[in-house]
């Protein structure tokens, strides 16, 4: 009987030591009640934790203790320590406080923690607003994209302009998204700002390696942007008025620490300035509207939906030049619903509709061009995130997206007698394609040293009567060395089916999405991926060193000497070819302190292959650049001024000089009489791009009408040492030699910004 009682006492001591309990919950600002994504939570006794999803939720599950303690920590937060008792499943709301004292402070990753060395991922990289909102601005407006340039392994385009470069990818390769919603062209003004109001976002998230399963459908990048849920507490107004638009933002509880809604919008008065300096006739105007409501229906479920809509309208009119006018626009919706199934299972299912559309008419001369390109998606998801431990998580899900294109284009003389012909948007033969994936992945932290992230991707795609089924695996795995640094390698396949072609037809830069079909394969991406991350003095300064190689198969640009037409078979305009891209990343950053910033420098090699272009001899990518270097700071001077500086250099970019010229007549396009003769495709470069930002803002809170508000004043200066950066090149005729000579445009000479903002 002795036996048996020490037996049962043995075996229930077994049980208390096996037990284990689950915190989960959200994490939240204290007085706006808004999620705080990549908040970390960590158990005290046992060192480990878990970080926020991008809904601020977390799901710890640790060894049952009399007391245990959680240590919350989010950048910009005060450290807020929590003791629990409790001997079962328990769900917490955690309010972290906002610290006044790090306004100034520029960061590229949230909290002062180690989470770049202890994730199992890398090529990922988190960049909060105050690196946006502090750091110098183009003619007073503050732009997310501007910031995203600056980052290791990407690079921008043209002079000024929004556009990024991901490793060795185009632009097609990049897929942005707001709140799930893809957005097909996120530029205003022809590019020289994005079409993101900054007041109306909470995170935004680069990844550009070591891709988790639950992405796909590009080869190079995934830029996540994640839209406020508006104040729950109190009504809060924020506007401000830069030199070339106003914003206002207005967001409130619809039911006081439940639900809440917020509406940003933006407006143009650019007009103002071309009608004082430009003849009658020319104009531009944009604006862009972000909204979005919340309702928390209970402990367990949510509703969000989201909406925005972005548009630029343009027209120039020189009797003696090009003339164009043009409208391109994104629109978009997303109704989400997320649910908790107990304490470790969370599940996201989304509805989401977007629509890019873009008109082009153009004349010079006696030819006119008319293009029209649009892209309908309809997409319906959902994700589920099981975590049944502190060191093992679960993803799962599947999407499925139904695409609708619009792709047509025309150029001819323009009649004498009767009118131009016009594009039918009803009219255009459409291209339908559908695209459904599932995917699962595994995140596992094998012992204290080792982690790794595996999973797999299954896309099937369906066009034109052909379907296109793969098996895209994934892996990243983590090696600890110590508690201050970690090696980490990646390797990912990645499959894309939407196609972007560069189109020149219209004398403006423009762009058509076609889907793939049985002759225009998917594109295809394999990549590689090494690194080793190190931290310094506490984790207030990261360091990294990340190697890559890319293959990219099934890339494609238009045939030389092809041009679009209405409703024309476009695979046979099309020349298909691979590229390969290679480099390596470096990366330090400061995270804390009066004086804050990073320096990127890339070196990189990316080339092409086309068995149509170039005699089928390898050919370098146009945007190929030997060295990328951006430095930014950030210096709180007092606690009211904050003076940043940035600066870039790259290497030129490619593009083709003509060796000569054939003259034709009554070509019957806007072509006439230009027609060149290429020996080498991307056969020279532009001068090297550099130049020198400044800015200073001042920042106070004071009262008007006895009621306490913020406003701050942000001075720029944009190339500050007015360099003569190219813009684009083109040709004239050398009256003597008859040869075409190239002729540099710069667009952007030293320009000053200014802007007011406030908040009450």
């Amino acid at each position: 009987m002795k036996k048996l009682a020490i037996l049962v006492t043995a075996l229930f001591g077994l049980n208390l030591h096996a037990q284990k309990l689950t915190i989960s919950g959200y994490v939240k600002d204290e007085m706006s009640k808004e999620a705080l994504i990549g908040a970390s939570v960590v158990n005290a006794n046992t060192q480990t934790g878990i970080s926020t999803n991008q809904y601020g939720f977390f799901s710890l599950t640790i060894p049952a203790s009399d007391t245990i303690e959680l240590i919350i920590s989010y950048q910009g937060y005060n450290i807020q320590a929590k003791k629990i008792i409790a001997k079962e499943k328990v769900q917490l709301e955690i309010l972290l406080e906002n610290t006044a004292g790090t306004l100034g402070e520029v960061v590229v990753s949230s909290g002062k923690n180690n989470h770049n060395i202890q994730k199992v991922q890398m090529g990922v990289i988190d960049v909060p607003l105050r690196a946006i909102k502090n750091l110098p601005i183009l003619m007073g407006e503050r732009d997310l994209m501007k910031i995203i340039q600056l980052l290791p392994g990407v690079q921008g385009g043209q002079e000024g302009t929004t556009g990024f470069y991901v490793r060795g990818g185009n632009l097609d390769q990049n897929l942005i998204q707001l709140d799930e919603a893809t957005v097909y062209n996120p530029n205003h003004l022809f590019g020289l700002f994005s079409t993101f109001n900054v007041n109306a976002i909470n995170n935004v998230q680069l990844i550009k390696g070591g891709f988790p399963a639950e992405y796909g459908g590009r080869l190079s990048s995934i830029l996540n942007i994640t839209m406020k849920e508006g104040n729950k507490t109190k009504l809060q107004v924020a506007g401000g008025i830069g030199l070339l638009s106003n914003n206002l933002t207005i967001e409130a509880p619809i039911q006081k620490n439940k639900s809440s809604f917020i509406i940003s919008a933006r407006r143009s008065h650019i007009n103002l300035f071309i009608k004082q300096f430009a003849s009658k006739g020319n104009s531009y105007k944009f604006y862009d509207i972000n909204a979005k409501m919340n309702f928390e229906l209970g402990k367990k479920d949510h509703l969000f939906i989201s909406f925005f809509k972005g548009n630029d309208n343009a027209a120039y009119d020189n009797p003696n030049s090009l003339n164009y006018t043009t409208e391109f626009g994104n629109s978009t919706g997303t109704f989400r619903w997320n649910h908790l199934f107990g304490n470790k299972i969370f599940s996201n299912t989304s509805i989401i509709y977007n629509d890019y559309n873009l008109a082009l008419s153009t004349s010079q001369n006696n030819y006119y061009s008319l293009l029209y390109t649009a892209v309908k998606d309809i997409t319906l998801k959902t994700d589920f995130t099981i975590l049944p431990a502190a060191n093992h998580q679960i993803k799962t899900g599947f999407a499925y997206t139904y695409h609708q294109l619009s792709p047509a284009s025309f150029s001819a003389s323009i009649p004498r007698r009767g009118n131009r012909l016009t594009i039918n948007k009803t009219g255009i033969y459409k291209l339908y394609s559908t695209e459904l994936a599932f995917y699962a992945a595994d995140e596992l932290e094998v012992s204290k040293k080792i982690s790794v992230n595996y999973g797999l991707r299954v896309p099937v795609f369906t066009a034109s009567g052909r379907t296109y089924f793969f098996i895209e695996p994934r892996i990243t795995s983590k090696l600890s060395i110590g508690n201050t640094a970690s090696l980490k390698a990646s390797y990912t396949n990645m499959n894309q089916f939407l196609h972007l072609i560069p189109n020149a037809t219209a004398g403006l830069p423009t762009d058509i999405w076609i889907p793939s079909s049985d002759k225009t394969k998917p594109q295809s991406s394999t990549q590689y991926a090494l690194g080793i991350f190190k931290n310094f003095k506490n984790n207030e300064i990261e360091t990294s060193v990340e190697l890559y190689y890319k293959k990219m198969n099934n890339q494609v640009l238009f045939a030389e000497g092809k041009q679009l037409r209405i409703n024309i078979n476009l695979d046979s305009l099309l020349a298909y070819g691979k590229g390969e891209s290679y480099g390596a990343e470096f990366f330090v950053k400061k995270n804390t302190g009066k004086l804050t910033g990073w320096i990127a420098y890339t070196l990189s090699k990316t080339s092409q292959q086309f068995s149509g272009l170039n005699f089928g001899v390898t050919f370098p990518f146009k945007y190929d650049r030997r060295h990328v270097l951006s430095v930014t700071a950030s210096y709180q001077l007092t606690k009211t001024w904050i003076f940043s500086a940035v600066f870039v250099y790259s290497s030129g970019v490619a593009f083709t000089i003509p060796a000569g010229r054939v003259s034709t007549l009554n070509s019957g396009t806007i072509f006439e009489g230009n027609y060149y003769v290429y020996e080498g495709r991307n056969n020279y470069r532009l001068a090297p791009y550099h130049r020198l930002d400044f800015s200073a803002s001042n920042k106070k809170t004071v009262k008007l009408f006895k009621k306490r508000y913020e406003r701050e004043w942000s001075f720029g200066v944009y190339n500050a040492y007015s360099r003569q950066n190219p813009y684009f090149v083109y040709f004239e005729i050398d009256a003597l030699t008859n040869k075409p000579t190239a002729k540099q445009v710069s667009l952007l000479p030293i320009i000053p910004g200014l802007s007011f903002n406030f908040k009450f």
